[in-house]
């Protein structure tokens, strides 16, 4: 699955977020950006993008995807 295909999922789901995806093809990077984050544990964080991945990861269309969430405010710190 190319990174714009897991981007454009995302981006349907959770359109009130930026959301950037890097990948090879196994191993994907997502970024997402947006006031959704706020007030959110990590866990919680993890959780919203995982409800919108599951599913590949259920049926082996995405194996290792790492998640770095953020809210407006926190990316412009970094």
């Amino acid at each position: 699955m190319a990174p714009s295909e897991i981007q454009t999922l995302l981006e349907k789901d959770r359109p009130d977020i930026q959301w950037h995806v890097d990948g090879d093809g196994y191993q994907y990077q997502v970024e997402g950006i947006g006031d959704a984050f706020e007030g959110l544990n990590a866990v919680k964080r993890q959780q919203l993008v995982y409800g919108v991945l599951n599913a590949l990861i259920a049926d082996g269309t995405l194996h290792a995807v790492t998640i770095r969430t953020y809210t407006p405010a926190e990316k412009s710190a970094s």
